[in-house]
């Protein structure tokens, strides 16, 4: 789609076209649906916040800038429709070993080979709170204080939370490690895990999590 057209169909969704909101929600489906996953727990809860977000979009859409890049508005809302949605579920995972968190290496997580779609299982299997701080921290970047404004815990707790989907993950990553190491796979086709700090999804094989 080209930038003309993609302003073409923005001026027919502030205008409420229906035929433009169908083909908006067509053409960024994959991307706003590739957001909500990494915070949801299974694709029902994402297309369901998905959809959430898109009403978003199509209800406020006479506020986007269109000097901006569209996919960055969208995915901003789609973060917060996953937000909005975790705190309904608000089931906040609590710690007394900050100390842990605190000091928490960069590098704790072993060195190895996953494809995209084995690390969001493992991201979806995170209770909510852990997982929601650890996609704002991870993948889109967020400091601990912004963390703990948008959800409203402490900056402490976030940490915390942090800490614990992190071993979470490296239990599971090392399970999984242990499961193609004794059946001989070495799964060499897999994509490294390095640095990301962006919500384009189609750039996450190449460039992994902020872990």
């Amino acid at each position: 789609m080209t930038e003309q057209e993609l302003h073409q169909l923005i001026r027919g969704c502030v205008k409420q076209d229906r035929k433009c909101q169908k083909m908006l929600y067509k053409a960024f489906y994959g991307f706003a649906m590739g957001i909500c996953l990494r915070y949801a727990g299974d694709r029902d809860e994402a297309a369901e916040v998905m959809n959430q977000g898109f009403f978003k979009v199509f209800t406020h859409i006479e506020k986007y800038d269109q000097t901006k890049p569209f996919k960055a508005w969208l995915g901003r809302i789609m973060m917060n429709a996953s937000i909005d949605n975790y705190r309904a579920n608000l089931k906040m995972a609590y710690t007394d070993d900050l100390e842990k968190a605190e000091n928490i290496s960069d590098n704790d997580l072993p060195d190895r080979k996953l494809n995209y779609d084995q690390l969001l299982e493992m991201v979806q299997k995170l209770p909510q709170a852990y997982r929601t701080v650890f996609n704002l921290f991870a993948i889109e970047g967020y400091g601990h204080d912004e963390i703990g404004e948008m959800l409203g815990i402490s900056a402490g707790t976030s940490k915390s939370n942090l800490h614990k989907a992190r071993q979470k993950l490296k239990d599971m990553i090392l399970k999984t490690d242990a499961y193609y190491r004794a059946s001989g796979n070495d799964k060499a086709s897999y994509t490294t895990i390095v640095a990301i700090n962006t919500t384009d999804m189609n750039s996450i094989l190449n460039r992994g999590f902020r872990i």
